[in-house]
């Protein structure tokens, strides 16, 4: 009889062993994977909102340029055409641009001057970066020491010289002008930029930006470049 009950005592303190090791395990497992993952999801979710954004913007303005087409009280179709291309070119950034923003002045650091170490081009990878943290902000165009920046337009290395839109890239110091929708985003810009990391990373490479006061009407140049359209073909109609 004694053994039955200590026999059933030790399973019982097995038992309750086992659920207090495995709520232990339970409560001390590290869930940085899971972590990671929802936020990889979010992250990815955040990019495809913007995606959807975009594309609903671009569907509006189409569906705008079909109204005018459409509307049978437009006299002057050639009037709506032109206005059409005129806009066309200027979203390809084939037109100068005026409108409120900020220049960035890229220069050799005060150390690097103080001790007189060699300021050589920018590395594209630095220029690349800089870049894509303004392109945070929609409905911004910039052009970097007067090459303007669109679609297609290739920052890279070319017989050791870095170059915009094939373009070499003059030493610094240069200027980045960068034009936003209003004032307001180009004050948003400003302060994203003062902000950013962006700047330790220059710091490396013995360079700084410096960013300059709101200007209300900064102009940037047209882009002056052919688009290479080797690739592209005229879809036939049906």
């Amino acid at each position: 009889m004694q053994k039955r009950i200590t026999g059933r005592f030790t399973v019982i303190l097995f038992i309750i062993g086992f659920m207090t090791a495995t709520q232990y395990n339970t409560i001390n497992t590290d869930d940085s994977r899971d972590s990671r993952d929802t936020w990889e999801i979010r992250q990815q979710l955040s990019r495809e909102k913007q995606l959807y954004s975009e594309l609903l913007s671009e569907i509006s303005l189409l569906e705008d340029t079909l109204g005018k087409y459409s509307d049978e009280a437009t006299q002057d179709p050639e009037a709506v055409l032109k206005e059409t291309v005129a806009d066309l070119r200027s979203t390809a950034g084939f037109s100068q641009v005026t409108g409120p923003g900020i220049e960035l002045e890229i220069r050799p650091s005060l150390e690097a001057i103080a001790l007189g170490t060699e300021i050589t081009e920018i590395p594209p990878d630095l220029l690349i970066r800089l870049v894509n943290e303004i392109n945070r902000f929609d409905g911004i165009e910039l052009a970097i020491a007067g090459e303007r920046i669109i679609n297609t337009t290739a920052i890279r290395d070319i017989n050791g010289y870095t170059t915009v839109n094939a373009d070499p890239i003059s030493t610094p110091p240069f200027t980045i002008g960068i034009t936003a929708t209003s004032m307001e985003e180009a004050r948003k810009l400003a302060s994203h930029l003062t902000a950013s990391a962006i700047h330790d990373d220059f710091y490396i490479d013995d360079l700084t930006i410096t960013i300059s006061e709101l200007q209300e009407e900064l102009v940037l140049p047209a882009f002056d470049k052919e688009i290479n359209m080797e690739h592209l073909q005229a879809v036939e109609g049906e």
